[in-house]
């Protein structure tokens, strides 16, 4: 058995990320930390993980955790992951970080988004970007994983394949994203709260929002050329989910069919990306709670536009699932173990 640790556990992607793991097979949880739930069990926080009734919130003290662990997830808030990961790395600890803190591989960009500077460079440049279908070689032989974010799952995975084909001119990116309330996190905001969000429907962050160096970062590294895009995110009356719709000039004449087929290629072999036939398009409720990444496709030819719409559960296949399935392929452990049967909570 693997003895995983959990930094920063009272949050929607800590409590996925224990939803999910008590029923891995081949990991034991020797630990979780919470600032400011110290002391209290995780049941308390989370009635629904009955099964963890006997586990215990612990302050975030790196060295007196060190020893518990083989690989530790780090769910903090951005900014704060730096110098665990830093410690625990060095210490030659597996780690997956699923803050923006490792993502950005240019700190001066990070710095610039995120409004923090980055103090741990040297050990940045081991990271590597936690998307198996991009990067699985790497993520095998990393000790450092840079989990990425839920809007640039979706518009990555969504991208990739029309991107690699050079089948659409990446100067005219379009992306059009909803998600769910739990991605702005388990905190009292006013702006998420219950009367603010219920019965609307809003973009934010236009322009400014952080994940756009993130989705520019990895569609520049696949087509070779610095990308720019259009990003504008939207806050759903719901809880869960991001349905993204990409808009994208065809570099090239071509049928709904061969790009069909381009994708249908580029993710036959992924165990949670599903390319769906043509005419259906994909609905957040048949990715709640699963590691799923669908994807439907449309081609607008009066405009000469490819239309990708893809749905994920923006707090398993865009945070915790993922970072599961990197833990599987980092300690090459079947991939999609513990993925496959997880249950959402309501």
């Amino acid at each position: 058995m693997v003895r995983v640790f959990i930094c920063g556990g009272s949050g929607y992607t800590g409590g996925e990320l224990l939803r999910i793991l008590f029923k891995h097979p081949e990991v034991v949880i020797t630990g979780v930390t919470s600032q400011k739930s110290a002391g209290k069990s995780v049941v308390e926080l989370f009635p629904h993980l009955r099964t963890s009734a006997d586990l215990v919130y612990e302050p975030l003290d790196r060295e007196a955790i060190l020893e518990k662990a083989d690989l530790f997830f780090l769910a903090l808030p951005h900014g704060e992951s730096q110098a665990a990961v830093d410690y625990l790395f060095r210490h030659g600890k597996m780690v997956i970080d699923l803050s923006a803190d490792f993502r950005l591989k240019n700190p001066e960009v990070y710095e610039r988004w995120y409004n923090v500077a980055h103090s741990f460079q040297e050990t940045l440049q081991h990271s590597v970007y936690g998307m198996p279908e991009l990067y699985r070689d790497k993520i095998r032989k990393a000790r450092l994983i840079a989990n990425p974010g839920c809007y640039p799952t979706g518009a990555i995975l969504g991208l990739a394949p029309a991107v690699r084909n050079r089948l659409i001119d990446v100067s005219s990116l379009v992306i059009d994203a909803k998600s769910g309330t739990s991605g702005a996190g388990r905190k009292a905001d006013l702006s998420v709260s219950y009367c603010e969000v219920n019965e609307g429907f809003r973009a934010y962050a236009v322009g400014t929002h952080r994940h756009t160096p993130e989705i520019e970062q990895e569609l520049s590294a696949l087509t070779g050329q610095e990308v720019f895009i259009n990003f504008t995110p939207h806050l759903l009356p719901v809880d869960r989910g991001i349905l993204t719709t990409i808009y994208a000039r065809l570099e090239k004449k071509s049928t709904i069919d061969e790009i069909g087929e381009a994708y249908r290629q580029a993710y036959r072999s992924e165990p949670f990306v599903r390319v769906l036939p043509d005419g259906i398009y994909p609905n957040i409720k048949h990715v709640r709670g699963t590691n799923y990444c669908d994807i439907g496709l449309k081609l607008n030819e009066r405009t000469n536009t490819l239309i990708v719409i893809t749905a994920i559960d923006n707090l398993v296949k865009g945070a915790s699932g993922q970072a599961v399935q990197d833990m599987n392929i980092m300690l090459g452990l079947e991939e999609t173990l513990s993925l496959n049967s997880i249950a959402v909570y309501p």
